[in-house]
């Protein structure tokens, strides 16, 4: 016996655990005894003090069998241990009594130190196979690669004095079965059945007359459980425990263990073991991409860490350029390294799982390769077809068998990324690639039709699990999109997330609608209109009014040049300019380009539309801020009784209509009318969008100000207080709203007295209007005259 071997055979007498077994294995290795703690400790990918704690665990073992432990200081306890079981391995006088064989033919197995992020699934497979007691079948099941194999080898090894029976590996892949357990019988055990007998009558003999004590039989690599393991199986007796490795799923009748990918970090340690530590500390974030690429799959890593090891002038940036490109037709991963005992690269491995599908779930693999690597939402009762919805069922159960694709909730699926590569690159093969691609792509483009420009907390929720596959489609497979269809997913996602209030995220999404409507459809398309108009209102949102206006121009001419002067997108892109200018407090160029807008709409879509109720509230807030106080007020009591009639109590734009009566209630001193709209107003936003919104946090601000200005500082504040913080954490701290909400604040201060707590918020307020705004904009006067009053008082 090799002492490695017995090393191990020693952890498991003493019933180690994994990390005593890892820390007592490389702390008593040949090669390791010139070694210091600190190197050990390294080498195992622990601190120091990590290593002298499991060791201390491992003297308190070995001091029942070895006294001396117990009696020596922490310097010398190691020489002794080496020294007891050095004896023990050479049978010398003190040796314990010899070790009884057990026989055993298993695979050679990596070094225990390079098993690495296993150490739950050993415990839990041994587990498996002690609990049951009848004959106990355990299958270790999982994708191709994950590392079952090797599971099962590493599990033989480490526990093999729990198996005095001896340990039989049978290769589902070779030779008869029966044939194998045969030749271990005759080459272990001497055991020889007539050969004029029945295969099952010789299998008989055998188990009758195995050795003494559990056996552990392990069948590798199964793929049809009824051929390759149910003929030949031992009789129903709890000392023989049988283990599978499979890449199929089995129902629950059969206990098993799947078999994932490594954590994160395990899948750093593997990495680290097989190439140089320096050089991975030189790239650490490259090498966490790599590991992230490579889906942390155990033959994956393997296959680069010695792949980057024979390339030692390989920078790990340019490698993970290779691999992102060539994927997995790459040479790290393309092909077997010859010093590993698998066989397969990664394709190639896949491809095993892949040759046992039918066409159909082929088919619908390659499908589910468009969707982004994230959650894909997939529900088969939302088909209405039944002969359709029993096909799709078949496939995902085929594709679940051989774990090709996780289930991850009800309705909701994830690829491995590379499977999906793999599925993607057997697409490409396929001759009808372009045609599913097509119709890929117009199925999410009717997921985006279904986006609208306001959000309420529903919406939000049912798309969210549909962004990242709307945004894998205009990125990757615009070329696929029509051209009636083609600004779509980007308009889409850039109103998802302008709708929440998230303008970051929305910007480059609208940005790229403009440029790719005009690199495909020139510069005179109504869609080109669209995108610009799209992406003023976001920079409007963001009080970015200079870059707004010039877009919002050049759509109102391009409009009226395709599609005359008189049209309803006319009188939207008229509104959407007069708007601006009112925002800027050029109200008397704003005034006619809303009438012209509301005249055009009443007479092109009837007096009882919500565009015309749109138009007679902003309209209205011109009048409201122009002090024509009548002619405001008739017309926002009839925007919002119209909007009513059209949309119902429950709806978005109700909340912006009530929220805007109460402010003009509000700035003509009417608050005993203004304030139950405000409520009102805030009250059907929380409902309808949850508490993380701006429209939230405009709410509190102007309930806030209405108790202000009735005196009633004590409810306010904290309602300004929280106003600010969501801003603040919704917009970024250099945002208008954040400045309107420090100006409101530090305005309370002011009438309450407290002149040192103001200060700092009119000076950031002002700061940020001058900054965003610019020194002449309203708002900036405003808050400049507020901060100059406030000097003035204090």
């Amino acid at each position: 016996m090799q002492w490695a071997d017995f090393l191990a055979n020693e952890a498991a007498i003493n019933t180690l655990t994994s990390e005593q077994t890892e820390a007592f294995v490389e702390s008593l290795k040949t090669e390791n005894s010139g070694k210091n703690k600190t190197q050990l400790a390294n080498k195992l990918n622990i601190t120091k003090s990590a290593l002298a704690k499991r060791m201390t665990e491992v003297y308190d073992n070995f001091a029942k069998s070895c006294p001396e432990l117990a009696t020596s200081n922490s310097r010398g306890k190691l020489e002794k241990l080496r020294a007891c079981l050095t004896a023990k391995y050479n049978g010398g006088q003190d040796a314990q009594p010899t070790i009884k064989e057990i026989h055993q033919n298993i695979p050679p197995a990596v070094p225990f130190e390079k098993f690495v992020g296993r150490e739950a699934e050993l415990q839990n497979l041994h587990q498996l196979l002690q609990t049951y007691r009848q004959v106990t079948i355990v299958a270790v099941t999982g994708m191709g690669g994950v590392g079952k194999t090797e599971l099962a080898i590493q599990y033989a090894k480490q526990d093999l004095q729990n198996y005095q029976g001896g340990v039989c590996w049978l290769s589902a892949q070779g030779i008869d079965v029966g044939i194998q357990i045969l030749r271990f019988a005759e080459l272990k055990f001497k055991l020889i059945a007539p050969d004029d007998w029945e295969l099952a009558d010789r299998l008989r003999y055998c188990w009758q007359n195995w050795e003494k004590g559990e056996v552990l039989l392990v069948f590798d690599d199964v793929t049809d459980y009824k051929k390759q393991v149910q003929p030949y199986l031992p009789p129903e007796s709890p000392r023989f425990k049988i283990l599978l490795t499979t890449r199929l799923g089995f129902d629950r009748t059969l206990p098993q263990l799947p078999l994932g990918v490594l954590k994160p970090l395990a899948a750093m340690k593997l990495l680290k073991l097989l190439v140089d530590r320096e050089r991975l500390k030189s790239e650490p974030w490259v090498a966490r991409e790599i590991c992230k690429f490579l889906g942390y799959l155990p033959l994956a890593l393997e296959l680069v860490g010695r792949y980057l090891d024979t390339m030692p002038d390989l920078s790990l940036e340019i490698l993970l350029k290779r691999l992102e490109k060539k994927r997995l037709e790459h040479e790290a991963i393309a092909k077997a390294n010859p010093l590993m005992r698998y066989e397969y690269g990664v394709a190639e491995a896949f491809a095993l799982s892949w040759e046992q599908l039918d066409e159909k779930a082929q088919s619908f693999g390659c499908w589910l390769s468009l969707y982004a690597l994230d959650d894909i939402p997939f529900s088969v009762e939302a088909i209405e077809d039944d002969e359709e919805q029993e096909f799709k069922e078949k496939a995902i159960a085929e594709l679940r068998k051989l774990h090709l694709i996780q289930w991850q909730s009800k309705g909701i699926y994830r690829l491995h990324p590379l499977i999906r590569q793999f599925f993607q690159m057997k697409l490409d093969e396929s001759s009808n690639a372009d045609e599913v691609k097509t119709a890929f792509v117009a199925q999410m483009v009717e997921v985006a039709k279904r986006i609208p420009q306001q959000l309420n907390r529903e919406d939000i929720f049912n798309f969210t699990s549909h962004i990242p596959h709307l945004a894998e489609v205009a990125t990757h497979l615009s070329e696929y999109l029509s051209d009636g269809d083609l600004i779509r997913p980007f308009t889409g996602l850039g109103w998802f997330y302008q709708g929440q209030g998230l303008y970051q995220q929305a910007e480059p999404w609208l940005r790229q609608c403009v440029k790719i409507a005009e690199n495909r459809l020139g510069s005179e398309h109504p869609d080109i209109a669209t995108s610009l108009n799209n992406l003023a209102a976001l920079h409007k949102s963001t009080g970015r009014y200079s870059e707004a206006e010039p877009l919002y121009k050049q759509a109102l001419e391009l409009t009226k040049c395709l599609l005359g002067n008189n049209h309803p997108i006319v009188a939207t892109s008229l509104n959407n300019l007069a708007e601006l200018y009112r925002y800027t407090g050029r109200y008397s160029e704003a005034e006619p380009l809303y009438l012209q807008a509301l005249e055009m709409r009443q007479r092109l879509l009837g007096e009882k539309h919500p565009d015309v109720a749109n138009s007679l509230n902003n309209l209205a807030l011109l009048y409201g801020s122009t002090k024509r106080y009548s002619e405001a007020e008739l017309l926002f009591q009839q925007a919002l009784e119209l909007k009513k009639h059209l949309l119902g109590d429950n709806h978005l734009d109700i909340a912006i209509n009530l929220n805007n009566l109460a402010a003009f209630y509000k700035s003509t001193g009417r608050y005993s009318e203004a304030e139950p709209l405000f409520q009102q107003a805030l009250e059907l936003r929380q409902r309808l969008l949850g508490d993380n919104h701006p429209d939230i946090a405009n709410s509190l601000n102007n309930l806030a100000s209405l108790y202000c200005s009735t005196g009633r500082f004590n409810e306010g504040e904290p309602l300004y207080q929280q106003a600010l913080e969501l801003h603040k954490r919704l917009l970024g701290d250099n945002h208008p709203d954040v400045a309107t909400s420090l100006n409101n604040l530090a305005g309370l201060y002011c009438s309450t007295g407290r002149f040192n707590e103001g200060e700092p918020l009119f000076q950031q307020a002002l700061a940020i209007c001058e900054q965003t705004l610019g020194v002449g904009h309203p708002h900036t006067i405003t808050v400049r005259g507020n901060y100059a009053r406030f000097l003035r008082e204090a």
